[in-house]
């Protein structure tokens, strides 16, 4: 309630700074890139209140109607004339370097600023603001694909949403079959691990008693769940998805559960690719289950293993000798796993494979290749198992070659496992994973290293 009623007072605050700027000046603002980019150094030279939130929302609703091309001309616009005032950064260059105290320090930092830092969190101050700029930073970063010429629009856009969207302002929130209808939408249309068909398979995954689903929020964006995780409550560790997800299968008592499984983690905001949400939000979910149910002892997932296929394919990366080849080719049947004898050779084949590929595989930036697997270990979780033919599903046969794995969340290794993986860069594996890598995985390794 306290969220709405600051919304509303901040509309009003807005529409009254529009009357404002329509009884100042009748003509239309231009609607191209040179006009909006007028408009924002209109921005960042005003001082009231009230008109300053009507631009930034004037602002943000011209962009929403220029179309691919005129937003990239803005954005090209901010990187060329919203930089550092060279003026300003000169002098407080030189006062520096004449006497370098605290005080100068400072003015040099604050100097050195983009403008155009300064503009976005003007933006910010407009109604729904928040949530526009996440989705500008969505374009962005659709335009750039690997182009250089906005990088440094996006890392101002991504410092700014670090900053708004850290760990210290997200709200955890249940969802269930009591929450409003416009989320639970969301949750069906944001489900980018497997996908909810419709309201009824929404409901037999948040609704019955073993089943459990979680999402985070931020107090600007209020209907927008920007991560949300689903769960079950299981007695074992499970090694495949089909029975998590059957509609006919038998719901567990409650007093039985003593397994935790996150199945599904889904990102549903595209703008805020690679704006880390802080490192522990899984272990949050781990202590607000286990403060409802204190008999849970094992928190694990059963997660997908997106990219395995397409690194497979790629030579560069997997010197395999010509038998080995032979049998992958049998993937290119669409009914191999119903052949036993098949599944058996691929098994002996892809186990091993798939236990370099997450303990020794790398990009040639030295970065592990599945981003799952970086999610989950950055977490602080442990490589637990690697599951054959977890996940049959069409989507499951074509990344992963049916391969699921179980990342282990024990609450009292999550920060040292953190710790390893982020300083260092070490997988933390169990023994069980470990094993493949022996015979067949350890001749691949000393393959690629000879």
């Amino acid at each position: 309630m306290a969220n709405a009623f600051f919304s509303d007072l901040l509309a009003t605050i807005s529409e009254r700074g529009r009357t404002l700027l329509r009884r100042r000046d009748s003509a239309d603002t231009k609607q191209d890139a040179d006009g909006l980019i007028a408009l924002c150094n209109a921005l960042l030279s005003g001082r009231g209140e009230a008109s300053g939130t009507a631009m930034a929302r004037e602002v943000l609703d011209i962009y929403q109607e220029l179309d691919a091309a005129g937003r990239r001309a803005f954005f090209e616009g901010l990187v060329r004339d919203f930089g550092p005032d060279r003026e300003r950064l000169s002098k407080a260059i030189e006062k520096w370097r004449t006497r370098p105290d605290d005080e100068d320090a400072s003015a040099l930092h604050f100097a050195s600023e983009p403008r155009r830092q300064e503009l976005i969190r003007r933006l910010n101050r407009a109604p729904g603001g928040t949530g526009d700029l996440v989705a500008m930073r969505a374009d962005l970063l659709g335009m750039m694909n690997g182009h250089t010429d906005l990088a440094a629009l996006d890392r101002d856009v991504s410092h700014l949403l670090s900053s708004w969207f850290n760990r210290g302002f997200l709200v955890l929130r249940r969802i269930d079959w009591s929450t409003p209808a416009n989320i639970l939408e969301k949750i069906i249309r944001y489900e980018a691990v497997h996908e909810i068909s419709d309201w009824d398979d929404l409901r037999r995954r948040i609704d019955p008693v073993d089943r459990r689903c979680y999402a985070f929020f931020h107090p600007a964006m209020v209907d927008e769940p920007l991560i949300f995780v689903e769960v079950a409550l299981t007695e074992t560790i499970p090694g495949a998805i089909a029975p998590l997800l059957a509609v006919d299968r038998q719901h567990l008592g409650i007093e039985k559960a003593r397994t935790a499984v996150f199945y599904s983690i889904s990102n549903t905001q595209r703008g805020l690719g690679g704006i880390s949400f802080g490192s522990f939000l899984i272990k949050q979910v781990v202590e607000e289950l286990r403060r409802e149910l204190p008999k849970l002892d094992t928190f694990v997932t059963l997660s997908p293993v997106p990219g395995f296929m397409s690194w497979i394919k790629q030579d560069k990366y997997l010197p395999l000798p010509d038998e080995d080849r032979e049998i992958l080719k049998r993937l290119d049947d669409p009914k191999w796993y119903e052949n036993p004898e098949t599944t058996t050779q691929l098994r002996a084949v892809i186990e091993p494979l798939a236990a370099y590929y997450f303990l020794k595989a790398r990009t040639p930036k030295g970065r592990l290749i599945d981003s799952v697997a970086r999610f989950h270990l950055g977490n602080g979780a442990r490589l637990e198992r690697i599951n054959w033919l977890g996940d049959l599903s069409p989507k499951g046969l074509r990344e992963s070659a049916g391969v699921m794995v179980n990342y282990l969340y024990r609450l009292d290794d999550i920060e040292k496992n953190h710790e390893a993986y982020a300083n260092d860069g070490e997988v933390v594996a169990s023994s069980a994973v470990k094993k493949l890598l022996k015979g067949e995985g350890r001749r691949l390794l000393d393959m690629r290293l000879s």
